[in-house]
């Protein structure tokens, strides 16, 4: 059997989350053909309010979504849903639901043990930790670390808490606050279930720090700024959780003049090349990564085909590249050269209302 039919023979899925009313399917599964990067859409699941992102333990053949609620004064809030799905047609079935922080929330992750998740509130700049059980349900938040301070930009008037990203270990976790130019570092107490705070490092003002990668082997990370249109990359110390600034660059052409947000950032499994996305531009930024230095340089841009990509997604073998552009309503599937990290658009496209997050299981 060559390396391809073995590959082929696989059963993937792939998880979208959307920005949906209740009455509409806002959480997607599809089919997912390795050989060719063809998304099939199989299943949605309504009664969520905005279910913008996702994150799946494959193993454990749980996904988990973000939501919104209101709570009994009226006010919206966050909240969170387990599913587990059918290992042979992805077919999701909820476990239980739980409000999570007191404020809608923008991001959700598993621990790397999957035994607990982690939220990030925007709207409302803080951060919060759920245990869950031993079939994978959600229980009742454990830990709410609550940020304070702001920035120089308008939307930087508080705290807004983005992203919450758990480093190759398990010890530590680094936040991005894109209202306060901070990452920070909280350690995992995993057996209390809580956030220890470890140290915190800036960036730039009005940078905007969004979402957060770490290097698949190497002792790096690298933060997407949405605010100033940048990427910087860090060294990391392992031990302490303490992150360093090796360099920052641009997203965007030296000749783009229009407005633009960043979004979304990952490294291909091989750690060499880095790829983000601009909003505005829409595009996706392709950097190589020097393994010896984590230093970044420009490869290439590559229109989305689409509008507002707001993430993106690499394939688990990193053959493709799967955009999801939230304004024309589409997913589009690129081919990735391994070789020198390009992108190639395919002929394959899928329709779907409003996606965002795209998460994938190997099974």
């Amino acid at each position: 059997m060559s390396y391809l039919e073995a590959e082929t023979e696989k059963q993937i899925f792939s998880f979208i989350g959307s920005y949906a009313e209740p009455e509409a399917s806002g959480v997607y599964v599809c089919s997912y053909q390795p050989s060719t990067g063809k998304l099939t859409l199989l299943d949605g699941v309504a009664d969520l309010k905005n279910p913008t992102f996702l994150d799946i333990h494959g193993a454990k053949q749980k996904l988990y979504a973000i939501t919104e609620k209101t709570d009994s004064a009226g006010n919206r809030c966050g909240a969170a849903v387990s599913f587990t799905f059918d290992p042979e047609t992805g077919k999701l079935s909820k476990l239980n639901e739980e409000v999570t922080v007191a404020g809608p929330t923008c991001h959700i992750t598993l621990d790397r043990t999957g035994t607990c998740l982690m939220v990030a509130s925007y709207h409302g700049g803080m951060i919060g930790l759920s245990p869950l059980t031993q079939d994978g349900q959600i229980t009742k938040t454990s830990d709410v670390q609550q940020h304070q301070g702001s920035s120089i930009h308008p939307v930087q008037s508080q705290a807004r808490a983005h992203s919450v990203n758990v480093d190759p270990k398990n010890r530590f976790a680094i936040v991005c606050d894109l209202g306060t130019d901070t990452l920070h570092t909280y350690k995992l107490d995993l057996d209390h279930y809580k956030f220890i705070p470890q140290g915190k490092v800036k960036v730039a003002a009005g940078a905007g720090p969004r979402h957060f990668v770490f290097h698949p082997s190497q002792s790096f990370g690298y933060v997407i700024n949405e605010l100033n249109s940048s990427v910087t990359a860090f060294s990391y110390d392992q031990e302490e959780g303490k992150l360093t600034e090796i360099q920052t660059l641009s997203t965007l052409p030296d000749d783009y003049k229009g407005e633009n947000a960043c979004a979304d950032i990952h490294i291909s499994p091989d750690g060499l090349f880095l790829y983000g996305s601009n909003r505005g531009h829409d595009s996706i930024v392709v950097y190589g990564i020097e393994p010896s230095t984590g230093h970044l340089h420009l490869i290439e841009h590559v229109s989305t085909g689409g509008q507002h990509p707001r993430n993106f997604a690499l394939s688990p073998d990193g053959h493709f590249l799967l955009v999801a552009n939230r304004d024309t309503n589409d997913i589009i599937t690129f081919a990735r050269d391994a070789e020198t990290g390009k992108l190639h658009r395919t002929e394959h496209t899928l329709q779907l209302s409003k996606p965002v997050c795209i998460k994938f299981a190997t099974l």
